[in-house]
């Protein structure tokens, strides 16, 4: 007897792979996602703007990875003694403007290297509402707690996202013929949208993803993890305390369905394995001196190296220098 809707999960036209490297742009499921392939060892580079939220910022940011030119002040605002990126999230804000530019120049030369060369992008559109700034009529990625009547609210429509989104993939594709798109809609819900709000945004990004689909059959591919959220876990006891986030639980859960179906049988034999290899390296003894505990990692080394002959690309360089020091 089943007692809840189980998604199913249509299987995607390519998989992911340790061999190949992963780009991630968009809201904090990205991060989420993101972090998992990053503890599995995953080749990833996490969201190089910060976390985005509404697809033209995250449209944005590709663009200027694509054809990447550098920031200098004239594209900083400071407010109350922080300087700040209208293209960025906070977290590359600082007192410094300079430790603000080296922050994000850095990180759009060494990223705008790594999409022509990425095999895979995942990308997670969280809302539809953006917000433009009124002196420029720009889109931004994040008000940075600027006053509210500086800038204009506005629901971008179906017929806007995939406008968009159709110009930039050709562009993209121009570049690096080779990379395919995971789209996602971010199980997070915008609250301060209002619950009407919100379920409008969500149904314009998953109409536009649709379409986008639909137009590159091949080469996109979506993952439910929105459905999955409100479907499958559909009780708050999966959610954060703020009853909008999504719990430590069920950001695990989501993982657990997005590796059995967009990893390849490759890489889901590499992380079945490297469960085990983790827990043994976490392992905290009682008595570290004991004969037991010496053939316990003689027993994990053993495990690290016969992985290492199945998967030679599985770089466990680092964790192999940690557990020897426990000797």
């Amino acid at each position: 007897m089943e007692f809840y809707t189980r998604i199913s999960i249509p299987k995607a036209p390519f998989a992911f792979s340790h061999t190949e490297q992963t780009v991630l742009l968009g809201s904090c499921f990205a991060e989420n996602i993101g972090k998992k392939l990053e503890e599995n060892k995953f080749k990833t580079d996490l969201n190089p703007f910060g976390t985005l939220y509404n697809p033209s910022s995250i449209a944005g940011a590709i663009r200027m990875l694509l054809r990447p030119e550098r920031f200098t002040g004239d594209d900083l605002f400071r407010h109350e003694g922080i300087y700040h990126s209208f293209s960025h999230h906070s977290r590359f804000s600082s007192p410094s403007e300079t430790e603000c530019l080296e922050n994000i120049n850095g990180r759009l030369f060494g990223s705008a290297d790594i999409i022509r060369k990425a095999r895979r992008m995942v990308l997670t559109f969280g809302t539809a509402w953006v917000y433009r700034l009124k002196s420029s009529g720009k889109v931004v990625s994040n008000c940075h707690k600027l006053p509210e009547k500086m800038f204009d609210r506005q629901l971008l429509t179906v017929g806007e996202i995939v406008a968009e989104w159709k110009s930039l993939l050709l562009s993209l594709w121009e570049q690096n013929p080779e990379m395919k798109l995971l789209f996602t809609v971010s199980p997070i819900r915008h609250w301060k949208d209002g619950a009407h709000g919100n379920q409008l945004s969500k149904a314009a990004l998953l109409l536009a993803i649709d379409a986008l689909q639909k137009e590159f059959p091949g080469r996109t591919a979506y993952f439910p993890a929105y459905e999955i959220m409100m479907d499958e876990l559909r009780e708050y006891r999966f959610y954060a305390d703020d009853m909008l986030h999504p719990s430590p639980a069920a950001v695990e859960y989501i993982w657990e369905r997005f590796a059995d179906s967009m990893l390849s049988p490759d890489s889901l034999s590499i992380l079945k394995e490297w469960k085990d290899i983790q827990k043994a390296i976490n392992h905290k003894p009682f008595q570290p001196e004991s004969e037991a505990y010496k053939r316990f990692i003689s027993q994990t080394l053993l495990k690290m190296e016969r992985l290492n002959e199945k998967f030679p690309y599985f770089d466990m360089t680092n964790e192999v220098e940690m557990i020897k020091k426990k000797f």
